[in-house]
């Protein structure tokens, strides 16, 4: 592994995206919620560069939805994180998967409010 005066610059933007495809990757293989909105989105985003009037409707069309499986992904850790932990029921991590549910709802809620004003108002 590479010590921290290797690890800069282009190497380290490298090293960088190949772990974001690593993890990618293990959401499309491992989450089904994921799997759902990757597959949504090969609608949803050339829908939203057809439907949009303009670069800001499209922009925000595109943004309220990519969202949605960004979000996806911070809950999908937080998950990871909390079983990795322990398996035993415990209030926190009920509360802490809770919450990343939440936020996955409430991205797909500002997705379908934002779709809903631009194309039906």
């Amino acid at each position: 592994m590479a010590g921290p005066e290797e690890d800069r610059g282009l190497r380290r933007l490298v090293r960088a995206a190949v772990f974001s495809w690593q993890g990618l990757r293990a959401a499309a293989r491992h989450e089904a919620a994921f799997r759902q909105e990757l597959l949504a989105s090969l609608l949803l985003v050339p829908l939203a560069l057809w439907l949009g009037e303009g670069a800001v409707e499209k922009a925000l069309l595109l943004g309220s939805w990519l969202l949605v499986p960004l979000v996806e992904l911070l809950n999908s850790a937080i998950e990871a994180v909390v079983d990795r932990i322990g398996d035993e029921p415990h209030a926190l991590s009920g509360r802490a998967k809770d919450m990343g549910s939440a936020a996955v709802l409430l991205a797909l809620l500002d997705a379908a409010a934002v779709w809903g004003i631009l194309l039906f108002t």
